[in-house]
């Protein structure tokens, strides 16, 4: 079957939901969001806790309530949400291929938007030795099982997700890993984590920082993990479950198959400050093009790509920017990749804990701006910089390179 829309939107996490929600509300045509997941509404579906906003009436909303505010807002803005489909390759510019169980379609569109999200490296993506037992999961598969088994709280149910577990990262997710497991009636052995300084509110689970994992132990099940501190001492660790949280990769298999070139820090799509790629009229969104982000960040991302398309699809395309925004120093990536003719608003992440840095956005030996934060940025949270850090930037130009000056507080 082929078929032609207006908007075709490839992922309903909170990105691609509150891009079509903007989208149809503002008159975009017909709308429609494939989702190959059985229910929309991406990783917060899995997250039962707070932390996600409030409801109108003002009560703390839940991963899986955010979730479901944000599938109703694009259904009743008139978006098209479909599940249990999955887009498996291009047919053209702007034409995917789609399967589902009603059978493959091929859906031509005026513009694509890619907000196909990111998920956690998992073990193999680690070069994690050992052999290869049971019991060793993301905390995406960690989620999900105890989204499904974690109803009883009964002997059964405390088999299939383990009894003695080892966290493996010391960010708000591997934080939100120990809530899912002890949720589940599971023990908490250790935290393990490279980092010097991990996040707080772990619970008084022993933390063993600047310490790294080098072998998964057991046949059959997991029974413990290898790890190596600092000083090089060596111990294992008995477990039966070990969950692998943060590192994240995008989803980027439809990116590379349209050929769009791919950032060297986040591994996304290389986008302009108007979520344009390389292709004409092919957008990217969310946690594509940095994973790990907390869900409003990757909304409003949505959001703004949605009025991206909306100029796109009311007027002549404009052209992708030109100039490449690189990151220098202990930066781990900045996002966008390009700038064009129009200042834009930069995210920057580091790769380990910075106290009060000095950053610097340059080009061709020219400061455009410098200025020293306050507070301390971590290795699992970015931080955004305003659309006057590149104003001044010559389209014309060479690169813009932002770089940190940081205080002595090193962790490697």
């Amino acid at each position: 079957m082929n078929r032609t829309v207006d908007v075709l939107v490839v992922g309903a996490g909170p990105a691609g939901l509150a891009a079509a929600a903007r989208l149809a509300a503002a008159g975009a045509g017909r709308v429609e969001v494939l989702e190959r997941e059985p229910a929309a509404g991406g990783v917060p579906r899995h997250c039962a806790r707070p932390g996600f906003g409030a409801d109108a009436r003002g009560r703390p909303l839940d991963g899986p309530g955010y979730a479901r505010r944000a599938v109703r807002e694009a259904l009743r803005a008139g978006a098209a949400v479909r599940t249990g489909v999955s887009a498996t390759g291009w047919a053209g510019p702007l034409a995917l291929d789609v399967t589902s169980p009603a059978g493959l379609e091929r859906i031509g569109a005026r513009a694509v938007l890619l907000a196909t999200g990111a998920r956690e490296r998992p073990r193999s993506a680690r070069l994690v030795p050992g052999t290869r037992p049971a019991g060793v999961l993301t905390t995406g598969e960690l989620q999900r099982t105890v989204e499904r088994f974690g109803g009883r709280k009964g002997h059964a149910e405390r088999e299939y997700v383990g009894r003695r577990a080892v966290v493996v990262g010391g960010g708000p997710v591997a934080r939100d890993a120990v809530r899912t497991l002890r949720s589940a009636g599971v023990e908490v052995a250790a935290v393990v984590t490279g980092l010097l300084r991990p996040a707080a509110g772990f619970g008084g689970v022993p933390l063993l920082t600047g310490t790294v994992v080098t072998e998964v132990l057991g046949r059959g099940r997991a029974n413990g993990v290898a790890v190596r501190g600092r000083d090089g001492r060596a111990s294992v660790l008995r477990c039966d479950t070990v969950v692998l949280t943060g590192d994240w990769i995008p989803d980027h298999e439809l990116a590379r198959a349209r050929g769009l070139p791919l950032a060297p820090g986040t591994r996304g799509p290389v986008v302009d400050g108007a979520f344009r790629t390389a292709a004409p009229g092919v957008f990217a969104a969310g946690d594509l093009l940095h994973g790990g982000e907390p869900a409003p960040v990757a909304a409003a991302e949505g959001r703004a790509a949605a009025d991206a398309v909306l100029g796109h699809l009311g007027g002549p395309s404009r052209p992708v920017g030109t100039v490449p925004v690189t990151a220098a120093g202990p930066l781990r990536w900045v996002t966008p990749g390009l700038l064009g003719p129009e200042a834009a608003p930069l995210l920057v992440r580091p790769g380990r804990r910075l106290v009060r840095p000095v950053l610097t956005v340059s080009q061709d030996g020219v400061r455009l701006r410098r200025e020293r934060l306050r507070g301390t940025l971590a290795p699992w949270r970015s931080v955004r910089l305003g659309p006057d850090w590149t104003r001044g930037a010559d389209p014309a130009g060479g690169p813009v390179t932002v770089e940190a000056e940081e205080q002595e507080e090193q962790e490697e």
